[in-house]
């Protein structure tokens, strides 16, 4: 009779907390959190993974957290975000996979522009995922980024330290009023969810990101249309804005920008659902 190692033993054992608990991917999380205790590589878990005693008591209060659906990163301390990592924590919104189309969307419209210096804003910026990938993945990109919130300012100025992006505290709809139409690709992750879908909110958005990040009106595009209004602000003619929205606003939200704007185009996620809109200035405008 073969003896199972003592990884994967305590694998098990908290995948099935975790599994009780309602958790979305619970053999994943335990595995990310019995890596983040060891340090043991995920893929080396079950054969390398020998907790002591420490570790294992250690383990186990972090799983029972999971289980309250506390978020995975905020137990973890670190998201990853395309092809960087950042510190997340309370009072920041965790940055979500399907942003990363969001922001490579951003990327391809500023590598376009060969070796210029091409001018970005990234509203709502909350942790400083999108700022923090373009800067990262587009190095020739001038990149100025705004939160409302103090506390996620503050984890957005930790990620962001040193990377030359101009970082500022302030509300997005009079922001930058010193770079008015020179902007070549504003990008924004606003709030998006209706006031009247509390309910359907997983419990880690809506017990642990902070309220300002997630709430928008009675139909959820309050800030979409703050979005709209700044980054005609600030786009010089021909440039292009890009902001997520939820699954279900795959029409309304581009009903936003109808009217002044071109080339308005809604975009889906990897699986299959509208997740962002884009649009245009107009060249002659």
């Amino acid at each position: 009779m073969s003896i199972r190692p003592p990884g994967e033993r305590l694998l098990d054992q908290a995948t099935t907390t975790l599994t009780d608990a309602g958790v979305g991917s619970p053999r994943v999380d335990a595995e990310l959190l019995l890596s983040h205790v060891t340090g043991v590589p995920r893929a080396m878990l079950r054969l390398s993974a020998r907790p002591n005693e420490v570790q294992r008591r250690d383990y186990l209060a972090l799983v029972a957290a999971r289980a309250a659906r506390v978020p995975l990163q905020h137990l973890t301390g670190s998201a990853a975000f395309r092809h960087v990592d950042l510190e997340v924590g309370p009072g920041v919104f965790v940055p979500r996979p399907e942003t990363e189309l969001l922001a490579g969307w951003a990327v391809q419209q500023l590598s376009a522009r060969g070796p210029e210096s091409p001018v970005v804003v990234d509203l709502c910026t909350g942790s400083g995922a999108i700022a923090l990938s373009i800067v990262h993945e587009v190095p020739t990109a001038v990149v100025h980024a705004v939160e409302l919130d103090e506390v996620a300012f503050g984890w957005a100025h930790q990620n962001l330290a040193g990377t030359g992006i101009d970082l500022r505290l302030g509300d997005m709809a009079d922001a930058f009023g010193d770079l008015d139409g020179t902007v070549d690709v504003v990008v924004a992750n606003p709030p998006y969810i209706p006031l009247d879908a509390w309910e359907s909110v997983a419990p880690e958005v809506r017990d642990h990101d902070p309220a300002l990040a997630l709430w928008s009106g009675d139909d959820g595009l309050d800030a979409m249309r703050v979005v709209e209004q700044t980054a005609w602000r600030l786009l010089r003619p021909g440039g292009v804005v890009g902001a997520e929205h939820a699954d279900a606003q795959g029409d309304t939200a581009p009903a936003v920008f109808a009217g002044r704007w071109v080339d308005v185009r809604d975009h889906v996620d990897l699986a299959g659902r509208p997740r962002f809109v884009t649009a245009r200035r107009p060249a002659d405008r």
